[in-house]
Parts: C-alpha cells; sequence; structure tokens
C-alpha cells in the first residue's frame, strides 16, 4: 500500500451510503488510510441518527452531513444548531431552498458550534444534484453567487461546474461528488468525472462512494483513486 500524503487523505471523502452503522464503521476503519473525511447521508443518518456522527468522529474522521437541508428558515436555523454542537465539520444545504434558508443555515452551525466550544464548521451549498442532468445553464451562477451573500463555507458542485463557481466566488470551498475511475460504473449519476479531472478543475474535496465501498476489493479501488489523482 501506498503511504497516501496527508495533503491527498484530506481531499478525500468516503461517502458511507449503508443502513447500518455497524458496516459503516467496517468501511470506515478499512478505508482510513485512504480517506480523511467521511460523509453520513440520509440513508446512514436514518438508520443511526446522530450516533452516526460521533462514533466517525471517534474514528478520527471529519464528518460530512449530508442531509441537504431546506424547510423554512427557522427550522433550518434551529436544526442546524444541533449539528453544529454535535462536531459536524461539514453540512449541507440545498440552494433551491432560497437566500434566507441558506443563511438561517450557516448561522445556526457556526452557533452551535461555538456554543458547544467546537471549531467554526463549514456550511455547504448544493448548487445541483450530480443526477440532475436537465438544469439550465444559469442555475449554478445564480446559485454560487447567493450561496456566498449568505454566508456559506463552500459548495456542492460537479466537477463540470467548479470552474463556473470558481469564477463567481473563488473564495468558496468547493467539493465535488460523483467521482469515478473512467472506466467506473456511473450509476445513477450523469455528473460524474475522475479524481484527477476533478483536482484539476479546481475541487478541494472529493467525495467517493460506490467506486469504492462496492468494488470487491476496496482497498485497491481506494489505492486506484490515489494514483489518479497522483497520475
Amino acid at each position: 500500500m501506498t503511504e497516501v500524503p496527508e495533503e491527498l487523505r484530506s481531499k478525500l471523502c468516503l461517502a458511507l451510503d449503508v443502513d447500518d452503522l455497524v458496516e459503516a464503521v467496517r468501511l470506515g476503519k478499512t478505508l482510513s488510510p485512504w480517506f480523511g473525511a467521511a460523509k453520513v447521508g440520509l440513508e446512514l443518518y436514518t438508520a443511526a441518527g446522530t450516533d452516526a456522527i460521533g462514533t466517525l468522529i471517534g474514528l478520527g474522521y471529519d464528518v460530512f452531513l449530508d442531509l441537504k437541508m431546506y424547510d423554512i428558515p427557522t427550522t433550518v436555523e434551529k436544526a442546524s444548531r444541533v449539528l453544529g454542537a454535535l462536531g459536524v465539520t461539514f453540512a449541507t444545504y440545498h440552494a433551491q431552498g432560497g437566500l434566507d434558508v441558506l443563511r438561517a443555515g450557516a448561522e445556526g452551525l457556526r452557533a452551535g458550534a461555538s456554543d458547544a466550544g467546537l471549531d467554526d464548521p463549514m456550511p455547504l451549498a448544493i448548487t445541483v444534484l450530480t443526477s440532475d442532468k436537465d438544469a439550465p445553464d444559469h442555475i449554478v451562477p445564480k446559485r454560487v453567487l447567493q450561496a456566498a451573500e449568505a454566508g456559506m463555507s463552500g459548495l456542492v458542485c460537479s466537477a463540470n461546474d467548479v470552474k463556473e463557481a470558481s469564477h463567481y466566488a473563488p473564495r468558496l470551498f468547493k467539493v465535488t461528488p460523483g467521482i469515478r475511475l473512467a472506466e467506473g460504473d456511473t450509476h445513477d449519476q450523469v455528473r460524474v468525472a475522475t479524481p484527477k479531472a476533478a483536482i484539476e478543475n479546481g475541487s478541494d474535496l472529493l467525495v467517493i462512494g460506490r467506486a469504492v465501498t462496492l468494488a470487491e476489493d476496496k482497498e485497491a479501488a481506494a489505492e486506484a483513486i490515489v494514483n489518479d489523482m497522483l497520475g
């Protein structure tokens, strides 16, 4: 196994899209040499709740909580305060919710972390889902500018949209899902890219799930991801 430089490991987030915390822990332990962050999405959060967050933090991961929050601002703000106090590093909000929802999420998340004496977390605005092949061209710039105005720390966008997003908001942290090796199965995602292409386009964090977690040899798949980045 190639020793993964911390600079690369910090750019990789393992998507634990499973419905069992025991399985998530098993995957997390197996793949921790390659990944610095772990994603808790709707599936795992529904199965295990906040236990998933604490458990993965205990394994040494930065937790990327991907609930894509979208509700009235008051509800989003209050829920975000709870999540901030739990120690998540990243939390996602759907930019479709609008400026007030994004601002409420950012303020609530930071306030919750501050009240708990924790480091400042990073609220992220989701621009367009990677499964959406019909989004009009004007949507990404509009949502990027909205995220910046709302005080978001970063964006979740496809590798194809990163350069455009950087043009409108160069200081925002860029997270890219839909990462696959060139010969890999794209599953239900249409906005996909290789690890190397995403990094070259300006992504700061790559979210990788089924390309590794469904692989017969998971360690070899993770190694291939890193080699692609180094290549």
